[in-house]
Order: structure tokens, then sequence, then C-alpha cells
């Protein structure tokens, strides 16, 4: 899966912009410096968009760059290089996935109202699944309802997790439609306009003591007797749980992705401070034979782990994401446990460096601990891939 020579351009150039103009912005998102830290990375997506490096995630058809999951892959992991590398070229969750959404299942008119402003950057969504009450590894377990009233929904329920509500224009809501049918079919995906009656932004949810602000935080919302026009339904009712799938698979490579481009910084950034740091006079760190097995560990888990997402991307790009749900279950488990492992090496040869937040190495750890909970947590994921291959043995 060697990239072509025109890519090889591509991803290099896009490299020089992250390392050049978003990482020196890090310092002001790690000190919470939030409205200056965007004004600039605002001038900083417009760069992006003058590169044409827009929208890597989306198809030409709709202004993207039009590439195939597996190069769209390759680009992921640089920008995950950074913190704030994803919004930059806007691609970051879960914009990227409820464009495809709408992409997939939206009519002209929803297209027209929410796709097209967000496929410009000129606003946010969110995407409202996760419920309080209920078990996020069960998606077909759900207490908000939207119950028919005439042409309208009434929407009732709570939700948090809601990645970046805080400032969004519009969130997609999963909802039980009907209660009765199969349950891959009681849910339906609706859109909700956050200045919506009853619509209510709760908080701003704590993560290991950081509440975050915009794109970056995760959200609790109510959902108090909302009304919206059925026609916010997105694709057929009852369809919501098979959409959700939809945005799974390629989800979860755009993530596994990020997280190598996140092992990679900390891994550079380990063995610079490995070389620089002494631990007496004329004797840097890396000479610790400790250290130096946990460059080469690193270095062996990141490699491999690169290859596997790749492997599960090409054959969803050649046979569909159906045929290569085996492989997608094993890399969402398998780059999980390399990223922590990887970030807590990284952290761990900074010495109390590491816990500040003046390297992004804490954040990582702070945040990026979800990685084996969210879309699925990893013993989910070891149980479903285990009775897949035990059934091949069996048969």
């Amino acid at each position: 899966m060697e990239p072509s020579s025109e890519l090889k351009k591509v991803l290099s150039t896009i490299r020089e912009f992250i390392e050049k103009e978003i990482i020196p912005l890090e310092p002001l998102f790690l000190n919470h410096q939030y409205a200056e830290m965007m004004t600039h990375l605002n001038e900083k997506r417009q760069m992006a968009k003058s590169l044409g490096f827009w929208l890597p995630q989306i198809s030409q058809e709709y202004g993207g760059m039009g590439l195939t999951l597996v190069e769209h892959g390759m680009v992921s992991e640089i920008l995950g290089r950074s913190i704030l590398g994803h919004y930059a070229l806007n691609c970051q969750a879960p914009d990227a996935g409820n464009m495809e959404i709408l992409i997939e299942h939206g009519t002209p008119e929803q297209k027209e109202k929410y796709l097209q402003p967000l496929l410009a950057g000129d606003i946010r969504s969110c995407f409202s699944m996760t419920e309080p009450e209920n078990p996020g590894s069960n998606p077909t377990w759900m207490s908000t309802t939207a119950v028919k009233d005439g042409d309208d929904y009434i929407i009732s329920g709570n939700k948090w997790f809601s990645t970046g509500a805080e400032g969004a224009n519009f969130a997609i809501v999963m909802a039980i439609t009907d209660p009765k049918a199969e349950k891959y079919q009681r849910a339906s995906q609706i859109i909700v306009p956050v200045d919506t009656s009853g619509f209510h932004l709760v908080r701003k949810t704590s993560v290991m003591g950081e509440r975050g602000a915009g794109w970056a935080s995760h959200c609790e919302i109510t959902y108090d007797h909302v009304r919206v026009p059925q026609t916010n339904r997105l694709g057929p009712e009852g369809s919501g749980f098979t959409i959700a799938q939809e945005r799974l698979g390629p989800g979860r490579i755009h993530h596994c992705m990020r997280w190598i481009g996140i092992c990679e910084r900390s891994f550079d950034l380990m063995c610079e401070h490995a070389t620089l740091r002494e631990v007496a006079p004329g004797h840097p760190l890396a000479e610790q034979q400790t250290i130096q097995n946990w460059i080469a560990e690193s270095r062996a888990e990141i490699n491999a782990a690169r290859l596997m997402v790749l492997d599960a991307a090409h054959k969803i790009d050649q046979k569909g994401q159906y045929a290569a749900r085996e492989e997608v279950g094993l890399i969402k488990f398998h780059v999980a446990g390399v990223l922590q492992r990887v970030l807590d090496r990284a952290l761990q040869t900074h010495g109390a460096l590491g816990v500040t937040d003046e390297t992004p190495i804490a954040y990582w750890f702070r945040h990026e601990r979800a990685a084996r909970i969210y879309d699925g947590a990893d013993e989910v994921h070891k149980r479903s891939v285990a009775r897949r291959i035990l059934r091949r043995y069996a048969s």
C-alpha cells in the first residue's frame, strides 16, 4: 500500500502545514486560551482551504479532496500528530460522520440547510446517541423517544457525551420511534436545531478534571418535549441503527489512524527527550536500557498497528465494510491498546514534565484513555471477533 508519488507530495505538504502552522497553536489550547486560539485556528482553516486540503474525507462532488479510505487514513495519521489537526481541515468528529450521514441519507432540503454550511465550516454539529442511564455497549437499548404528533415528532430524553454540542448549530439525535418494532428497527435519527424550544445543554461533562470548550468538549443534553417536523428525520423511520453502523466502519479507520498519529508524535517527543535529558553529566537518558526497550517496543507496535489499519481500510475500499467487520473489530481494540502503552512510556520518559501540559502527552493521556471505551468497548470487540472466528472452527 505504497502511496502514489502524487499522494506523497500531498502528505508531505500537509505534514509541513501541521508542523509549522498548527502545532504552534497547541500551547494556547492546552492553557485554555480558547478564544485567542480559535481566532488563529480559523485563519489556519482558511489557509487549509486555499491549499486544497479541505475535507479530505469527502468526495470531490461535495467539495472535498475525494480520497479513498486508505488515502484519508494516511492523511488522518498526519493530522493526529496535533490536538488541532483534524479540526484544521474540517474532518473532526462528530462533524465528519454527520457529513457522511447527510450525504447518504439527507433530503435535498436537509443538505441545503445543514450539510452545505457544515461542509463549508460555517457551522458545527453534534451527535446525540449515548445516554447516562443506558449502556453504550448496547446501542439498541435507549430511553429517548420521538413520538408522532401530527406532522411532528415530540422528542424526550437525556443524552450525554454529545461531543462538540457547545456552539453547535444542530444535533443528530437517535431516538426510539417504534418501541414495538424489532430491536434493530426501533430507532430513527432526527435533526434537531439547538435553538429549538426544549433543547437544553445541561453542562459540559468534566473528563478527568477537564471540561474543554466548543468542539473539544463533551456535553449532556436534555430533550424536554422538543418538537421538530418529521421531515427532519434522516432516512426511513426505524433506520437509525443501520445508519449508525454505516458510519462506524470508516469512522473507526479515521480514529485508529488518528491514534497512530498521536503515537508517532509521542514517540518523537519521547526519543527527543531521552536524547537531550541527562541523568548525570554526559549521560543522557537514552543510555538506559529500559528507555531503549520502550523505544524498540513502541516502534514495533506502531508499525504493526499501522499495517493492520491500512489493511482494514483497503478491504473496506475493495469489498465494503461488512466484509471487513472482523478486521475493523481487531484494529479498534488493538490500536487503542498500542496507543495507551506508547503514551504511558512517553509520559514516564518525561518524568515530572510528562504530567504537565508543557507537552500534549498529558492531554492525550487524559482524553485518549476513552479510546478503549467509545465506539464499542474493547471487551465488546474482542467478544465479537472471537465468536466470529470460533464459528469457522465449529462449521
